[in-house]
């Protein structure tokens, strides 16, 4: 089953049809059981038409599947993750082959929602940053009691070159205008994630692939409920939270994202998120 955020209203995906929600974002998804409840909803909706499909769907009409939620982020929870964070930075190489193995994961603040983009949107590079890049990441969306009740597909984006330069940038490396994908929809279930889904990323400039990879969500080193555990240990988010669980597939350290670039990242069963890579306008 899959939600879908758009400037029409919530299309509810369910065994090939859809059906138009009848409630605002945060009171629809933020509950246990959501998998049941949407079951329960979707025999007295009503269907959408073809050419509201048409519209409801379309490019500029597609939102990111986010309402009032923050998105937080994790770090090192994948073994090129690791290695990667310890070649940018030889004084913080300890830092990150320390927190791979430690009980306690690494979790920071990501995005609020007016800083994040949907599918076919734009997202930025930092114009001070010289080393750029975008990083593909199952996402939880976590109810307010803690339990996970949805996955999408995020887009970390990431100033390599100014979280290299000293491990306290962290927040100048990950928050600004843009920062953060996520989409195209909310992939709804009640069983456990299919930890062999394959998590893929293409990178094309001026038409030609740049960059390609592929991995499964199984070689992550933690548990996404390990990850959601510690994330509510001392917080509480009324409406709910998005949880990026770590990237997995990094660019070679040679690669910079230039401005136009296109970024692709599909997961298996939630679909595609594409952006392309801008500039924000007061920097130009």
């Amino acid at each position: 089953m899959k939600l879908y955020n758009t400037a029409h209203g919530i299309i509810i995906e369910y065994q090939d049809t859809k059906f138009k929600a009848d409630e605002p974002w945060d009171t629809l998804v933020n509950r246990d059981n959501l998998e049941a409840y949407l079951l329960s909803k979707v025999e007295h909706l009503s269907t959408i038409t073809d050419d509201e499909e048409e519209i409801w769907l379309s490019d500029v009409a597609l939102l990111p599947p986010i309402g009032s939620q923050e998105i937080w982020a994790a770090g090192v929870t994948y073994l090129q993750s690791r290695d990667a964070r310890m070649e940018e930075s030889e004084t913080s190489a300890s830092l990150y082959d320390l927190v791979y193995e430690a009980e306690r994961p690494e979790l920071f603040f990501k995005a609020t929602p007016q800083r994040v983009s949907g599918h076919k949107q734009e997202v930025y590079i930092r114009k001070d940053s010289a080393w750029n890049v975008p990083e593909p990441e199952l996402t939880l969306f976590i109810s307010s009691s803690g339990v996970i009740q949805g996955y999408t597909i995020g887009n970390d984006m990431s100033s390599r070159s100014i979280e290299g330069e000293n491990a306290l940038y962290l927040p100048q490396a990950k928050i600004y205008e843009k920062c953060a994908g996520l989409g195209p929809c909310l992939y709804v279930t009640a069983a456990p994630f299919d930890l062999e889904s394959e998590i893929k990323m293409s990178i094309e400039r001026d038409g030609s692939e740049v960059f390609k990879g592929a991995i499964t969500v199984s070689r992550m080193k933690r548990s996404l409920t390990e990850l959601a555990g510690f994330l509510f240990r001392e917080c509480d988010f009324p409406k709910g939270v998005f949880l990026m669980t770590g990237t997995c597939l990094v660019p070679p350290n040679d690669f910079t994202l230039n401005e136009g670039d296109v970024v692709k990242i599909s997961i298996d069963g939630i679909g595609t998120l594409e952006n392309t890579i801008g500039v924000n306008k007061k920097h130009k």
